[in-house]
């Protein structure tokens, strides 16, 4: 019977969205918690689940296979696929957040993208700054959680680690497979990157 009363009323949420003008191409997979906020215009892909208190701008995509709760999205973002957004995010107009990304407890600037296979926590990001894949941001040590901040146009390399507390100021640039863990000044590229080994004619063993 409890079964029989979530399926109806997401039928009446569904129908809800649906006459409001959002455009969902299998509503049967999509599940909106009773608080989601949706603005006009708005795309939501097959197999998106919404948690409570999650509000979307309008002209707006939510790709598919994406988990969000607890965030607000602005106008003209695209979300996933396979994106997790937790609580205490909020995606600011003209960002991309991309498949396999992770985000939690942190401010996406405007004109942001985080593409691909990146944890982001904890973390301010500006306007215009391009996370490159496989970034993430080490924000917990063990006891504590520590912030990022990365200022308006930085240009961070894939396969990053920014170790908190950290900033990246305006306009600095991170090389690809660095481990930050100083503040980058603004105007400035910063990497940290072994020297390459080799050695000829090696044979396993």
């Amino acid at each position: 019977m409890k079964h029989t009363n979530l399926q109806k009323n997401q039928e009446t949420l569904r129908k809800k969205f649906i006459n409001q003008g959002v455009k969902m191409v299998a509503p049967e997979t999509v599940y909106f918690f009773k608080d989601t906020k949706i603005g006009r215009n708005v795309t939501i892909e097959p197999y998106v689940v919404f948690g409570k208190k999650v509000s979307i701008d309008t002209n707006s995509t939510i790709k598919s296979f994406s988990h969000i709760e607890n965030v607000r999205i602005g106008k003209n973002v695209s979300i996933g696929p396979f994106a997790r957004l937790r609580p205490g995010t909020i995606i600011k107009s003209g960002s991309k957040i991309g498949n396999f990304v992770e985000v939690k407890k942190s401010t996406i600037g405007k004109n942001s993208k985080i593409n691909h296979l990146s944890y982001i926590g904890d973390t301010f990001i500006g306007n215009k700054v391009n996370i490159g894949a496989g970034t993430i941001t080490c924000n917990y040590d063990g006891k504590n959680k520590h912030k990022t901040k990365i200022k308006n146009n930085v240009f961070v390399g894939s396969n990053t680690s920014l170790v908190a507390p950290v900033t990246l100021n305006e306009n600095s640039n991170i090389g690809a497979s660095s481990v930050i863990t100083k503040n980058v000044p603004r105007k400035t590229l910063a990497l940290t990157r072994s020297k390459q080994i080799e050695i000829k004619n090696y044979k396993r063993k």
